[in-house]
């Protein structure tokens, strides 16, 4: 009898705790959908308009065939100066990324006082986009390709910084210790046996980056820093279709190109 209550006594509290989460639980999807409800009316979401809008869709589409490729000359130009904007700024974000992924890992970096402020750096660099940063150093140095270079930099060093800490800090203790028990000073430790272990993660991380920063740069136009977005826009404000067919044609040859040229160097590094 006192093990039939004992057994009772047990089975109530797991019941009830089975009702808790299930309240819980209806009480989390209740409050997501009626997030969600509220995201839907804050952004406008009316189908109507879209389905209303689908006939000046057909049509520009109608006019955008056949493709424009009399200036095709100056769009494969304009695509080579946005792959260039792509690559020069991910190289500057990797150097720029160096020193603030050291400090930011919390395995590496020489105090914990300088890992909190240099996350802090990477939270800024990633949050403000690409095409923000590019805004403001078109105002800066002027319209053209370079202000683009600027803006993937500083958001590709961000992102970069970030994932390379977090590489940095997954890395096997074994070789990082077997060197430091030596004497040997901290960077002599990432050069020996961090970098040979994470360097494949990194290297990945690189490329990925690039590919981004060229998807990325197809719009820095927009604001006037240079490349085939520039085109592009010039083209949707003239209602020049058939141009503006032909230069998103250029950017997914190009964009195709850059991912499977980065598909298989990664490949290489596996």
């Amino acid at each position: 009898m006192e093990l039939t209550r004992g057994r009772g006594s047990i089975a109530a509290p797991r019941n009830g705790h089975s009702l808790l989460s299930r309240v819980a639980l209806v009480a989390g999807i209740a409050i997501a959908a009626g997030l969600y409800v509220v995201c839907l009316q804050v952004a406008q979401v009316d189908f109507g308009k879209l389905w209303a809008g689908l006939p000046r869709l057909a049509n520009w589409a109608a006019r955008a065939w056949p493709p424009d490729v009399s200036e095709l000359s100056t769009l494969a130009y304009r695509a080579a100066e946005t792959v260039a904007m792509g690559t020069v700024g991910t190289t500057f974000g990797a150097l720029l990324a160096v020193p603030v992924c050291l400090l930011a890992a919390r395995n590496i970096t020489p105090s914990p006082w300088l890992n909190v402020p240099a996350r802090a750096v990477l939270n800024v660099l990633r949050g403000i986009d690409s095409f923000v940063f590019a805004l403001f150093f078109v105002a800066a140095v002027g319209l053209g390709p370079f202000a683009g270079v600027l803006g993937v930099a500083l958001h590709a060093a961000g992102t970069i910084a970030k994932l390379w800490s977090e590489a940095i800090e997954t890395a096997e203790a074994g070789p990082i210790e077997a060197v430091s028990v030596t004497g040997a000073a901290k960077l002599k430790v990432v050069r020996y046996a961090l970098i040979p272990d994470v360097l494949p993660s990194l290297s990945s991380t690189l490329l990925y980056m690039w590919e981004w920063s060229i998807r990325a740069s197809t719009i820095l136009g927009v604001v006037g820093a240079g490349g085939i977005g520039q085109e592009l826009k010039n083209s949707i404000d003239l209602l020049a279709f058939d141009k503006a067919l032909t230069i998103l044609l250029l950017i997914l040859a190009m964009v195709s190109v850059i991912d499977g040229i980065s598909a298989a160097i990664r490949r290489r590094l596996v």
